[in-house]
């Protein structure tokens, strides 16, 4: 099977609620070819691009998908909702919710040579904020040993990114030590903490800044950027009602129907 084909097929998984079993397609076995897959999608959907998702930041992360290194998928313009927010969820992608730091960008960095820098990747943040990404594999039997490829290929295994309020004096903040706790219909969950996201949220912000510099794409002024789970994954189904409480960056809620 083509990638182009399986492009098609994630992309019908996305919309109808199906699922693909990996063992009867031909897979991405290189990043590049997982990546077309990906931007495939995107242009079948024809949907905008609003943003960016950063996946397997975390060491639980990485391991779950037996990866070392982080991915990105673009977020589609329908899928990124402000909190509070209702979103369907689909039993077969065994949807999952993660509590997330998200930049929103006040200035485009555009591709060029020279990788870009810490503080030049901050100083083009206009505001950050609290996330809960909510994900799920459109291939059967779950996001375990899906692997980096398959992951990045189903778009990031993106289901939805609810927002919440966005901060514009984040730079007096101390996002590796911001505190994130979760719960669902009123139960404790996952928590972490920024630093669980590479060390820092803003290391995935810059690592995402020289990745689609590479990629002759560069971030657009506008662009949102959630940069990976701080409260590891918490199964969710129809009717769950998430929190997720960011401190100092409020709470960002979401009904799943």
């Amino acid at each position: 099977m083509p990638p182009s084909d399986l492009a098609q097929r994630l992309w019908a998984a996305r919309r109808t609620g199906s699922t693909i079993d990996a063992g009867g397609v031909a897979l991405p076995r290189t990043a590049e070819q997982a990546y077309a897959i990906q931007w495939e999608i995107v242009r079948l959907s024809g949907y905008t691009v609003v943003g960016f998702k950063i996946g397997s930041t975390s060491i639980e992360a990485q391991r779950l998908l037996g990866t070392d290194e982080p991915g990105s998928a673009a977020l589609l313009a329908p899928f990124v909702l402000e909190s509070p927010a209702a979103f369907a969820v689909r039993a077969a992608h065994m949807p999952c919710i993660e509590g997330e730091i998200a930049f929103r960008m006040g200035q485009s960095l555009p591709p060029r040579q020279e990788p870009y820098g810490r503080e030049e990747v901050a100083g083009a943040v206009a505001a950050v904020g609290g996330a809960i990404e909510v994900v799920g594999t459109r291939f059967t039997g779950g996001l375990a040993g899906k692997g980096r490829l398959l992951t990045t290929a189903d778009g990031g295994v993106n289901i939805a990114l609810v927002t919440g309020a966005w901060t514009a004096d984040w730079r007096s903040l101390d996002l590796p030590a911001e505190t994130v706790r979760m719960t669902i219909n009123g139960v404790s969950k996952g928590s972490g903490t920024g630093a669980r996201a590479l060390g820092d949220p803003m290391n995935v912000l810059v690592w995402l800044a020289n990745q689609q510099s590479r990629l002759g794409r560069g971030l657009a002024a506008g662009a949102i950027v959630s940069t990976g789970t701080c409260t590891g994954l918490d199964a969710v189904c129809a009717g769950d009602h998430v929190v997720a409480d960011f401190g100092s960056l409020g709470p960002v809620e979401i009904h799943l129907r």
